[in-house]
This record gives C-alpha cells, sequence and structure tokens, in this order.
C-alpha cells in the first residue's frame, strides 16, 4: 500500500539508469561520432536511426528514446540524445594487428554516415587491445599516432593504460588507444565512455573560445566609448547632458545585447569544462615516465582557453554594471537640471501669480467704482422721479448720500463672490 504516487517519480529513479556504460572485452573497436543538433533536426534523427535498424532486421528505439542499444549481429550501435548534441557510437569485436586499421565505422553503410543530420563536432577511433605487463613500449605505440606528441596514462588504478594525441588525422577521426591490464569488461567500457565524453565534452566548452575572442574585441571598443562619454560627463555642461544620455543609452543596449547572444554559450562552457574535470578525476590517472598525463595537456591547453571566456564573460558583467552604473548618474545630473529648471519655472509661475494678483486687485477698485458710479446714478434717477411725483427729494443729497452705501455694498458682494469661488477651488 502506497499513498499517492507523483507522476515523475518512475521517470525520476530511472534517470541515473538511462545511459548504462557497454560491457566491452578486448580487443574491441570503436568508433564514435557527436553530432551537433537543432531541435528542428530531432524527428529526421529519430527516422534515420529508425531506417538503420530496418535494414539490419533490429527493432527501432522508441520515439521518445533518449538513449537506446541496438544489436545488428556484427556490430552494435549506441545511440544517446543530450542537450544540444547528439551521439552515435558502433562497436566492433576484433582489432587485427593495425588497430586502427579497420575502423569500427566501416560496417556501417557509407551513405548512412554521410546523411546522419546535424553538424559534426566530434570524431574517434578507440581501440581496446590486451595489455602487457610492465609499463607501455612507447616507442611501440608512437607509430600508430603517426609520430605525433603522445598524451596518455595508467588508468582505472593501473587496470589499463590509455593514449590519445588528441589530434585529427588524415580520416577525419582523432584516435584513443586503450591497453587492458584486466580491467573487467564493465570497467572497461566505463573507461572508454569517459575518454570519449572528455574529447566531447572538450570539444563543446571550446565552442565559447572563438565567440570569446569577437565578444573580447566588442567589450574593448564598448570600453573605449564608455571611457569617452564618462571623461565628457565630467568636463561638459549640463546643456550637453541630454545628448551623453543618449548616447549611453545606445551603449547600454549594444552592450545587453551581447551579454544576451553570448551568456548561454559562456555558461554551457563553464558547465563542460567542468564536466571534463570531472571525467579526469573518475579515470585516476597515474603517470608514465615521458609523456603527459591527459590532465596536465588539458591544464596547460583547455585551461586557459576557459579562463579567457571566463574573463570574457566577466568582464560583460562588469561593462554592463558599470554602463549602468553611468547612466544612473548621468540621468541623476539631468534630472537636477530638470528638477532646477522647474523651480526656476514654478518661482516665474509665482512671480506672475502675484502680479497677476495685484492687478486682480486693482481691477477689482476699478470694478467697485464702475459699479457704485452706475448705481449712484440710478439713485438719481430714482429721486428725480420722486421729485417729479411731488415729494419733496433733493436729487443732489440723495446722490451724495447714496455713494458710500452702494461702494461699501459693491466691496462686499466683490468680497463675497471671490471667496466663493476660492472655497469651490480648494474643494477640487
Amino acid at each position: 500500500m502506497l499513498p499517492p504516487v507523483d507522476p515523475r517519480r518512475v521517470a525520476l529513479n530511472d534517470e541515473v539508469h538511462a545511459r548504462p556504460y557497454q560491457t566491452l572485452q578486448a580487443p574491441q573497436r570503436a568508433s564514435y561520432l557527436a553530432m551537433r543538433m537543432e531541435p528542428a533536426e530531432r524527428e529526421r534523427e529519430y527516422a534515420h536511426v529508425a531506417e538503420l535498424c530496418g535494414r539490419f532486421g533490429c527493432e527501432p528505439p522508441p520515439t521518445e528514446a533518449s538513449y537506446f542499444v541496438a544489436d545488428c549481429g556484427g556490430f552494435r550501435l549506441r545511440w544517446e540524445r543530450h542537450g544540444e548534441f547528439s551521439s552515435y557510437t558502433v562497436f566492433e569485436a576484433g582489432a587485427g594487428g593495425e588497430p586502427f586499421a579497420q575502423p569500427a565505422v566501416n560496417a556501417l553503410p557509407p551513405e548512412w554516415v554521410a546523411g546522419l543530420p546535424g553538424s559534426l563536432i566530434v570524431a574517434a577511433h578507440v581501440a581496446l587491445l590486451p595489455g602487457a605487463e610492465g609499463l607501455p613500449n612507447i616507442e611501440a605505440i608512437s607509430p600508430h599516432f603517426g609520430g605525433n606528441t603522445l598524451v596518455g596514462a595508467q588508468v582505472a588504478d593501473g587496470g589499463a593504460a590509455a593514449f590519445t594525441d588528441f589530434r585529427i588525422h588524415q580520416d577525419g577521426y582523432s584516435r584513443f588507444l586503450l591497453l587492458d591490464n584486466g580491467m573487467g569488461r564493465r570497467r572497461a567500457g566505463r573507461v572508454l565512455q569517459r575518454l570519449l565524453e572528455i574529447e566531447t565534452y572538450r570539444m563543446f566548452a571550446l565552442l565559447a573560445f572563438p565567440l570569446a575572442r569577437e565578444v573580447g574585441v566588442k567589450l574593448a571598443a564598448a570600453e573605449r566609448d564608455l571611457a569617452g562619454i564618462t571623461g565628457q560627463m565630467v568636463t561638459q555642461g549640463s546643456a550637453e547632458e541630454p545628448g551623453l544620455l543618449d548616447r549611453l543609452t545606445q551603449l547600454a543596449a549594444a552592450v545587453e545585447k551581447e551579454l544576451a547572444a553570448s551568456s548561454y554559450r559562456f555558461g554551457a562552457a563553464r558547465a563542460y569544462y567542468g564536466l571534463v574535470r570531472h571525467r579526469i578525476a573518475e579515470l585516476r590517472e597515474q603517470r608514465i615516465p615521458g609523456i603527459q598525463t591527459i590532465d596536465e595537456f588539458m591544464e596547460r591547453r583547455l585551461a586557459p582557453a576557459m579562463s579567457t571566456c571566463e574573463s570574457v564573460a566577466r568582464r560583460q558583467a562588469e561593462l554592463s554594471e558599470r554602463v549602468a552604473r553611468a547612466s544612473d548618474l548621468l540621468r541623476t545630473r539631468v534630472d537636477i537640471v530638470r528638477e532646477m529648471q522647474n523651480q526656476e519655472l514654478l518661482a516665474s509661475m509665482n512671480r506672475r501669480a502675484r502680479l497677476q494678483l495685484r492687478l486682480q486687485e486693482t481691477v477689482e477698485g476699478l470694478s467697485i467704482a464702475a459699479i457704485t458710479y452706475y448705481l449712484v446714478g440710478l439713485v438719481g434717477y430714482a429721486a428725480k422721479a420722486f421729485k417729479s411725483a411731488g415729494y419733496a427729494v433733493d436729487v443732489e443729497i440723495s446722490m451724495g448720500v447714496a455713494i458710500p452705501l452702494v461702494a461699501l455694498l459693491a466691496a462686499f458682494g466683490i468680497r463675497y463672490v471671490r471667496r466663493s469661488v476660492a472655497k469651490e477651488d480648494r474643494r477640487r
């Protein structure tokens, strides 16, 4: 009896068993191809593998498979899907006198190999041969690699010796020679797989190196532009600051564009380099006198390239922060200037309002005089009318008495109207 089960439980549990190592017995040949894939090519890739299985009467892989091994009689094909590449490994028994003369890839139809979807990034031949007692004879091994400088060591706690030159030979493949000194079939599969993964992850990590060189040139130009803009911020006045802010905004957009375009590649390089270091540690190398170990070779050749990529990525992030700080500083200065201009504008508006108020008060005084004049005139006409009707009314005295009363009424009336308008304005 179990409580409700998460639907992802089985898939998550089986993930650690998803890519088992092959069991290998010396002598054995293997050929390995790593194809860089675009998402749109995944369906064609599956159809290509299924077509090969149909040729040799094998069951095709499940539609959503990321790992598949097909036993095609004379050879085995191992197909794996990864995040941005897929790998194909062909295993064939036997190795002959010349370990790389008859590679395992010859068991596949040439037109099928040529039609693999994607772009080739790694191609390698591996020969697994029985070893001999004592240290390997480097002079006898070197001709298998065209006389190139060998890189290798005893691996798997002395259970095997691995050799390569990390070069692409005339057939387009690199070469690995693995001498089995009794490490067992499963361990042989693990060591072979680690060697191929070191080569694959090394190449994918180095994809960022050409990009780092390109970005480095652009960064140098952007840093010069930023230095020029910040220098002008010190020497130029406030009138030029809006133009400087526009240039700085354009520079920030260009830097962010490059950062967005390259951040994935630099992050992937960092992850791939970590995998290379981890796989080398798993080999547990022991030095063979006279040749470099794989760890030493990577430390001298791959590590500087990865340091360059890391340095460029760090420069990008720092430049983005510096541009942001300069933008904030210049924007603050522009805002301060605008605030001062606004304050001057408000002060000017206040002066105008005071003048308008004085003018309004003057107009109000004239308005009282005008209203008084007209109203007193009306009083005079009324007094004349009463006098004509026979009443004893002195017109001049009536008009004179009416003047202060009418002026006071007019003044209070205008004041009342002004207060009413002010009160309504405050309510709004």
